[in-house]
């Protein structure tokens, strides 16, 4: 790691800290910066604002989670269906326990989601890729039915985005939050099952005959 990069990781740890401990809007750059040993206009070579430093934060949370997801997307010992569950449970489950011992560091995801939202849409993205990858395999199993499986990925996000910040749109517990994903989960897959029977039931010649 050179120079520069010890110093942006420096400004992060110390960001991180401060924030935990102050909440965001209460942390200033000249604090940060103080906090490095540096002077409040050096800090402003490496990142141009406060906001930018709350994005690095985020990106680095995000990183390491979709690594965790794509890990688990990729698994043989278990069927796909299953492994969306896992990939759905860990991040709701990994999110809310962060936020709940860390709870003034959702002052930078309720920012982020204000000031810089194509960020939401980027990590939604790279989400997609291995998700709708997953169903295609499932779809190949003979598991889930067939389709736009970019399409279906999205649809699966916008059904569970209350899951993926808990504490961002609801104040139940733990426990009450796994039964609600498990129950959408429990309809979501039952929508994405393959019934050889039930397209054929829904086929134009199926219901002239009906």
């Amino acid at each position: 790691m050179d120079e520069k990069a010890e110093t942006r990781e420096r400004i992060l740890h110390a960001a991180m800290t401060r924030i935990k401990h102050y909440g965001y809007g209460k942390t200033t750059m000249a604090e940060i910066a103080a906090d490095c040993g540096m002077s409040p206009g050096n800090i402003y070579r490496f990142f141009e604002a406060k906001i930018d430093i709350a994005e690095a934060m985020a990106r680095r949370h995000y990183s390491e989670n979709q690594l965790e997801s794509a890990a688990i997307a990729r698994r043989k010992d278990i069927q796909p269906d299953e492994r969306l569950r896992e990939i759905f449970f860990k991040r709701m489950r990994d999110n809310y326990n962060l936020f709940h011992e860390n709870a003034k560091i959702l002052e930078v995801a309720e920012v982020l989601g204000r000031e810089r939202p194509m960020f939401s849409n980027e990590q939604l993205a790279h989400d997609r890729v291995f998700l709708s990858a997953l169903l295609e395999e499932g779809a190949d199993q003979g598991l889930f039915m067939t389709g736009d499986y970019e399409f279906i990925a999205e649809m699966l996000q916008s059904a569970t985005v209350k899951f993926s910040i808990p504490q961002l749109f609801s104040q139940l517990t733990l426990p009450k939050l796994e039964r609600e994903l498990g129950g959408v989960l429990d309809l979501l897959l039952n929508g994405l099952y393959a019934r050889p029977e039930a397209r054929s039931a829904a086929s134009p010649k199926a219901r002239v005959d009906a």
